[in-house]
């Protein structure tokens, strides 16, 4: 699934960079249930340098999932909480990626997972999936960011989405990335319901990819929690 936090003005943060964390108790208990209940919890490094998030299993009983990282250019800092808290941590990266930092990730734990770049020269999102499935990583709860999230959307690639929304205003940075003057087709949502989580409203569905112009390549199930 792919989990998206943000508030009711869609904001995720209030400035690029800047950890904000206004959910409720109720709603992290939540999101620590959905993680333990996944192979793996999936995020972009800016994520890992905005928030240092430990994405472990705190709040609710069960295992704490293996870590995946999309990082171009291995800028996730060797010291950076998650590697305490996982088993297991894989690093999606490319070719651009220094190898001085490939050895001093890999000596920390690290397993790197080298793919192509996509149109944006990040590592493909797509190709990466299945070979993360050929390991045993069937089930990913894809956390952030923006860009993740969104391209998870537009290229079919999750299968179902919990969105938290916070009662507050932020003005901040938007859940999904920036679409430009030719945003591409979006999914919808079907069979949705709606829980509430302390003061949180949760929004669950799964995606709805018909509306999109082309299918699911990977044979792992992702959700989206936002």
């Amino acid at each position: 699934p792919t989990s998206s936090p943000q508030r009711i003005d869609r904001s995720i943060s209030r400035i690029r960079g800047e950890a904000t964390t206004l959910r409720a108790q109720e709603s992290l208990v939540v999101t620590h249930g959905l993680r333990a209940s996944h192979a793996a919890i999936l995020v972009g490094v800016g994520t890992v340098l905005a928030d240092d998030p430990r994405l472990d299993v705190r709040l609710g009983a069960g295992p704490t999932p293996a870590d995946v990282i999309l990082d171009s250019h291995l800028r996730t800092p060797p010291d950076a909480r998650l590697f305490s808290c996982h088993d297991r941590v894989w690093i999606v990266t490319t070719d651009a990626a220094p190898s001085d930092a490939a050895e001093r990730l890999e000596a920390q734990g690290a397993t790197l997972l080298w793919v192509p770049t996509d149109g944006a020269g990040r590592p493909d999102l797509a190709f990466a999936l299945p070979l993360l499935a050929e390991v045993g990583i069937a089930s990913i709860m894809v956390e952030g960011g923006a860009r993740v999230i969104s391209t998870c959307l537009t290229q079919g690639l999750a299968d179902y989405a919990a969105i938290t929304i916070a009662p507050r205003f932020l003005a901040g940075l938007p859940a999904l990335s920036e679409a430009g003057d030719m945003p591409p087709p979006l999914p919808a949502l079907a069979e949705v319901t709606y829980s509430q989580a302390g003061h949180d409203l949760i929004v669950w569905g799964a995606v709805d990819k018909h509306l999109l112009t082309h299918t699911d390549p990977s044979p792992a199930t992702r959700s989206v929690n936002s």
